[in-house]
């Protein structure tokens, strides 16, 4: 039996999409009591951020491989 992948074409980029994650956990995150809660939200909220940072690094004009 052959398995097939769902596919789909996302809407919106990595860098859009990280960022929209981050906005909703730090939103989520104020809401949080002072605890291990909103500490682990605000770590993924760093967490998107810093994926988005290498996104634009690693699809940088300045990373082509060498001619």
């Amino acid at each position: 039996m052959i398995k097939h992948r769902r596919r789909f074409k996302q809407t919106q980029s990595l860098e859009e999409r990280l960022a929209a994650e981050a906005l909703r956990l730090r939103a989520k995150a104020e809401e949080a009591a002072p605890g291990i809660e909103r500490d682990h939200l605000l770590r993924q909220a760093r967490q998107c951020d810093t994926g988005s940072h290498m996104n634009q690094w690693l699809t940088s004009p300045g990373l082509q491989p060498p001619k």
